[in-house]
């Protein structure tokens, strides 16, 4: 946990450790969490005590019994857009109504969630003994006997998203490139016989994660939708439903057996885009930039929280010089307003060896999707 006083002495131990790689140390921002759980409702106290319930999702310790509920933006397009439809692709006069026909899909998403109970009579004795007020309440951990009972609904998908909707914009409504139900026969057949187009696309934009103002913008407009239908109900059915955005590696499991192509030029079943971190092979302007696209939003909206994951070269974090840029840049994430962080220096060649020969590795941790995991103990999926 960081802030903007934490000592320069700090900042370097950490950048210490997150330079050995495994996702050991993971940063905080206490300057951006505190007040934004505060304005929530949690007692300052209390909020100033805040932990992560297992990966980095924010919560009172003790006193919480956490679960989440994911909303896949990118779903919400497609389904917008007739993608994998037999139907005929809609029309719309211009952006602001596909936007709007989009926002109201992703309210329909959200909703189901919302509008969810949260129970169960399933026994857990030792944890209801711990987690304060279940025996004052004689009710069990889950069966809403902690202080907190948390349901938070978490967008998925959202810079690929975003990064489609730029796409088409640009294509569709400004420049007039192609039609929209031209763009959706394409993404019906996977880019088929488009493949110059579909490069073209992936050279031209510059996506979330650039610190590209039209991109940035693009990805607030999408970010402040979905909070914006999340914040009015901050409790129902005597359950709390702060807003997060995650993934917690769907993107790579089970968002691949729904997603068709996007038209920011992926294929069907691509991997795409972690948590809030920008889509692989996107970001092209160094870590800097990809912080800074991150914080462009506005976090006091996102009581749950959400993860930035950044995978940086080893020689890019070699000696002292490279050790004064990593802490640089713990500092200038809180500086701009960041949540979570997740700095991890990964070398692909000793990846690789300890694929071919595990036994030489038995204590590489690698950072897997918000947890942290021996690297040989893993499957290769």
């Amino acid at each position: 946990r960081v802030s903007g006083r934490s000592p320069e002495k700090l900042l370097r131990r950490v950048a210490e450790v997150q330079r050995l790689g495994g996702g050991i140390v993971a940063v905080y921002n206490e300057d951006r969490i505190i007040p934004t759980l505060v304005a929530f409702g949690y007692p300052p106290e209390e909020a100033r005590n805040f932990a992560n319930d297992g990966c980095w999702e924010i919560i009172m310790p003790g006193k919480t019994c956490f679960s989440y509920a994911w909303i896949d933006l990118l779903l919400a397009l497609q389904e917008t857009l007739g993608v994998g439809s037999a139907a005929a692709a809609p029309a719309f006069a211009d952006f602001d109504a596909l936007f709007t026909a989009f926002e109201r899909r992703v309210a329909r998403h959200t909703a189901e969630v919302m509008n969810r109970g949260f129970g169960s009579l399933q026994p857990a004795p030792l944890v209801s003994l711990l987690a304060e007020d279940c025996i004052e309440r004689a009710r069990g951990y889950y069966d809403q006997g902690p202080r907190y009972s948390v349901l938070s609904p978490h967008a998925s998908g959202l810079p690929d998203a975003a990064n489609s909707l730029l796409v088409i914009r640009r294509l569709v409504f400004e420049e007039k490139r192609l039609t929209l139900p031209e763009l959706v026969a394409i993404l019906d057949n996977d880019w088929k016989d488009h493949e110059p187009l579909r490069r073209t696309i992936q050279s031209r934009f510059e996506f979330y994660g650039n610190d590209s103002s039209e991109a940035d913008a693009m990805v607030q407009r999408v970010f402040n939708a979905f909070t914006g239908i999340v914040a009015p109900v901050r409790e129902r059915f005597g359950i709390l439903r702060p807003a997060g955005m995650s993934t917690f590696g769907r993107e790579m499991s089970d968002f691949r057996k729904h997603r068709l192509a996007t038209a920011s030029g992926h294929r069907k079943g691509e991997i795409l885009a972690a948590n809030f971190s920008p889509t692989p092979g996107t970001d092209r302007q160094g870590p800097t930039a990809v912080i800074r696209s991150y914080c462009s939003v506005d976090f006091s909206r996102l009581p749950c929280g959400t993860a930035l994951d950044l995978k940086l070269l080893p020689s890019s974090a070699a000696g002292e010089e490279g050790l004064n840029a990593m802490a640089g840049m713990i500092r200038a994430f809180v500086e701009l307003g960041g949540i979570f962080m997740q700095l991890d220096v990964v070398d692909t060649a000793v990846l690789r060896d300890a694929q071919a020969h595990p036994e030489k590795y038995p204590n590489l941790s690698v950072r897997v999707s918000g947890l942290s995991a021996r690297f040989a103990t893993l499957d290769k999926n």
